[in-house]
């Protein structure tokens, strides 16, 4: 098969970015790996909805596919966005680690930089729930062929969450005590809801609907 143009572009994007990840550097780093793994489920889910959209025997569930096809885009796009969030929040906690205790700044800034660094992992655990529930809605409504991609699809979408409940798990100890338990607390809720909904799709995908 040969490779268009514009895909080789993007492949060397692709391999940009891995070689920044493998890079000795402290971005990007998980929360990045967190925010693609889920933005690559939602595209792969738009690539089922690209293959069921207009076909006459699906012509039933045609609203509910182009639905889907906006809110799998926006949720890859939303995902790639916290990624990159998730890069600057480490960077700023980091930089004000490395100042005294008695620094102005870091007195200043600390709570704000730890709870943003809790804040945007728990956004793309968020994300990757909603996503899940999406994915789930295709399942008997979409090409019963494209099943097994809609099964990667969820796995790549509990995997997300799963990631990025580790940077919130590393990061909520800096946080005063109520507030790490209750994000500690919420991550635990949001993961088992991750677990359960990849759990019926991968089912479902294996029973063929």
């Amino acid at each position: 098969m040969t490779t268009s143009p514009d895909a080789a572009i993007e492949l060397q994007t692709i391999r940009g970015f891995l070689d920044a990840l493998g890079a000795k550097t402290p971005t990007p780093g998980g929360g990045a790996a967190a925010g693609l793994v889920g933005a690559v489920g939602a595209a792969l889910g738009r690539m089922v909805v690209a293959y069921s959209a207009g076909k006459k025997s699906l012509a039933a569930h045609e609203p509910l596919l182009a639905a889907s096809l906006d809110s799998l885009r926006a949720t890859a796009a939303r995902l790639v966005t916290l990624a990159d969030e998730d890069a600057a929040a480490y960077a700023k906690v980091n930089e004000l680690s490395r100042l005294p205790d008695t620094d102005p700044r870091r007195r200043d800034d600390w709570d704000a930089a730890t709870r943003r660094s809790v804040d945007v992992p728990l956004s793309m655990i968020d994300q990757c729930v909603d996503l899940l529930g999406r994915l789930e809605t295709l399942c008997g409504t979409s090409n019963p062929h494209l099943r097994s991609d809609l099964a990667i699809a969820a796995v790549l979408a509990e995997a997300g969450a799963r990631s990025a409940a580790w940077n919130v798990t590393v990061n909520a100890p800096n946080l005063p005590e109520s507030a790490r338990d209750q994000a500690l607390a919420s991550v635990r809720q949001l993961v088992e809801q991750c677990r359960r909904k990849a759990g019926v799709i991968e089912q479902r995908c294996q029973a063929g609907w």
